[in-house]
């Protein structure tokens, strides 16, 4: 029997690799995307497309209203996204970080696969080049996967939904080595902050510097299209 599997589908570099992953471990896979309130809406349009040059079985795009919360310069207009001409990322717990999102967004998946009967839930979380974001952490992978055995009917039953995050201890130049070799077309990929209208990035963002390192470092060029650079 093939497997299933839910892929969290940003329009990022570490999601369309994570994606690139879970079909290559030979599952069949079912995208989803969420329209949460972000002000870099633009990214579902990468998004759809990963997900189409990779076959996925589906891709739902959920909507939210993480905006109706605020609390991230991500969802909130009165809070920039900050900038810097400098490569260094900011330590700490940056503005970007919006709370609960992976918590949300992981919840969402964990419904789609118990009612596809999938048998894993993909993320593209990393704890080694990140932005400081406590969601992306093992430790709180592991608490989710305990909430979820608890919480599902396939958990009870002892068919247990895993959560994959096969980044989680990558550097970012490991993403893009990986990703190379299974196919990803990283062009086709938004991780920007704050890009313009036409989906041009930054070049400035924590994201932009964090995927600019990541290609130095792996020694390959970087397709992104950017405004500033």
């Amino acid at each position: 029997m093939t497997k299933k599997a839910v892929v969290l589908v940003s329009g990022g570099l570490d999601s369309a690799t994570t994606l690139a992953i879970a079909r290559d471990s030979g599952y069949d896979c079912y995208a989803m995307s969420f329209n949460y309130g972000q002000r870099h809406q633009i990214e579902l349009i990468s998004a759809k497309k990963i997900s189409t040059s990779f076959g996925v079985i589906d891709h739902k795009v959920v909507s939210l209203g993480l905006g109706d919360i605020g609390g991230s310069a991500l969802t909130d207009d009165s809070i920039e996204v900050p900038q810097s001409t400098s490569d260094e990322v900011a330590a700490g717990i940056p503005v970007t970080y919006v709370p609960a999102r992976n918590t949300v967004f992981l919840s969402l998946a964990l419904g789609w696969a118990e009612v596809l009967d999938a048998d894993a839930i993909f993320i593209g979380v990393n704890a080694v080049d990140y932005s400081g974001y406590p969601d992306c952490r093992p430790e709180y992978i592991d608490a989710f996967q305990t909430m979820a055995n608890l919480a599902t009917k396939r958990g009870v039953e002892g068919q247990l939904i895993k959560i994959e995050t096969p980044l989680i201890d990558l550097s970012k130049a490991e993403i893009i080595k990986i990703g190379l070799k299974l196919g990803v077309d990283y062009s086709q990929t938004l991780s920007c902050y704050a890009p313009d209208k036409e989906g041009k990035a930054c070049g400035l963002c924590d994201s932009c510097h964090l995927r600019q390192q990541g290609f130095e470092a792996a020694k390959v060029g970087d397709p992104t299209l950017y405004t500033s650079v």
